[in-house]
């Protein structure tokens, strides 16, 4: 089985008349065990482009806005970070190591705040130091394994308490090694990456993750195979997710803590990454909530009697007008937007 195998052959541009054909990999293998650089990621919302990958270090900044929408309590977390300096020596050819994730909470927000302080740092724990090995192995490897035991630590301390914690929690993560956001994904939280074309200047929307719902054939047969069943769309009847972190009353009942890995190299066209929990997307498409991010970037009003405004403060009132937008269109779920803006 390929490491990111969900991510399709790189786009090539036709070859102009009478000019060599593309040279192929050694010995005309293309099985693809490594992936180009200017690979795009599958499930795309939009026709896939050629795209020129980043030749510097793109900058980040992120943008959080948190709603409580109609709930007696706020049961989302999210965490931003650098994880630069905690993982020293770094991966090989890797100078810089960013940490983006939202959690939505159910049941209460304990699973929630704790993943929120802890996934990271037992990703931290497990990314190996200094050289060896592939970085794309590496990460997915650690990845996977910070969240098998963030999920079997919480559950350790839900199932210590009296009454025993019933809390679980979906999990939306991107890692960015230096310019490749490595997307980690459980549940139905969503990220999402707005992408532009530069002839029209339109937005392209990537879909960077891929929901988990019991409704799902393959997530319904492992349902199934473990004993449990979906009913209403739920498992039992009750949880609305087929995989998340703790929950601990459903495990046996095949719902699982394995996040999905995908990798996705930023482009020259790439202006920012929207990840959000569900409680955006039941108000919102995926290609509404990005051109709302960005036609509010591009079309921002002057402030009577004030300067334009930078564009950092352009993207940070986006992230929270989009939020207002989403309670006001009535959204009865909590609702947090995490907006990473990609600076070149």
């Amino acid at each position: 089985m390929e490491l990111y195998d969900e991510l399709p052959e790189p786009p090539r541009a036709p070859a102009a008349a009478g000019s060599p054909p593309a040279p192929g990999p050694p010995n005309g293998n293309s099985s693809g065990k490594r992936r180009a650089e200017e690979s795009e990621l599958d499930g795309c919302e939009g026709a896939h482009q050629e795209k020129k990958v980043c030749k510097g270090i793109v900058s980040l900044k992120a943008h959080v806005a948190e709603r409580r929408g109609e709930r007696e309590e706020l049961q989302d977390a999210h965490t931003v970070c650098d994880l630069s300096k905690e993982c020293q020596p770094m991966l090989p050819n890797v100078s810089r190591l960013s940490y983006y994730a939202v959690f939505d909470g159910h049941g209460g927000s304990r699973a929630a705040r704790y993943a929120a302080h802890n996934l990271h740092r037992n990703l931290v724990k497990k990314l190996p130091r200094g050289d060896g090995g592939s970085v794309d192995k590496a990460i997915k490897k650690s990845l996977l394994e910070a969240f098998k035991q963030t999920d079997e630590e919480f559950l350790k301390q839900a199932a210590s308490q009296k009454p025993a914690w019933k809390d679980g929690t979906t999990a939306i993560c991107i890692l960015v090694a230096d310019n490749v956001l490595y997307i980690a994904n459980l549940g139905d939280s969503r990220a999402l990456l707005c992408r532009m074309n530069e002839e029209t200047q339109k937005a392209t929307v990537l879909s960077l993750s891929k929901e988990h719902n019991p409704t799902q054939y393959e997530e319904r047969m492992r349902i199934q195979r473990a004993g449990g069943n979906v009913r209403d769309g739920r498992v039992l009847g009750v949880l609305e997710v087929s995989r998340s972190l703790g929950d601990g009353q459903y495990k046996r009942c095949g719902v699982i803590c394995t996040p999905e890995v995908k990798r996705c190299p930023v482009s020259d066209s790439d202006r920012f990454v929207l990840l959000a929990c569900d409680g955006l997307f039941k108000v919102f498409s995926a290609e509404e909530a990005v051109n709302f991010v960005l036609g509010h970037v591009q079309c921002h009003p002057q402030d009577e009697g004030s300067q334009k405004e930078d564009m950092d403060a352009r993207y940070e009132s986006a992230c929270h007008r989009l939020a207002n937008e989403a309670v006001r269109r009535g959204a009865a779920d909590n609702v947090t937007v995490l907006v990473v803006q990609i600076l070149h």
